[in-house]
């Protein structure tokens, strides 16, 4: 069944602005997608910083490990 008159360049302008509000919408997240990719990624960790923990050692910190050694 299809619909009776239909008017397909008065529910163009009908529909107008709800259709836009829309796009701005996913917009908008997109921008905020890429807000989050960005601070994730400069705040992410760099390779070596804080502290090595191994399986061998039993879990301790390199810094505890070594003031440890030094007792």
């Amino acid at each position: 069944m299809s619909a009776p008159n239909t008017d397909v360049k008065k529910q163009e302008r009908r529909h107008k602005v709800p259709l836009s509000g829309m796009a701005w919408m996913v917009g908008f997240a997109a921008v905020l997608l890429v807000a989050l990719v960005i601070y994730l990624s400069v705040g992410g960790n760099e390779p070596g910083d804080g502290e090595a923990v191994g399986a061998s050692d039993g879990g301790v910190p390199a810094a505890e490990q070594s003031e440890e050694a030094t007792q």
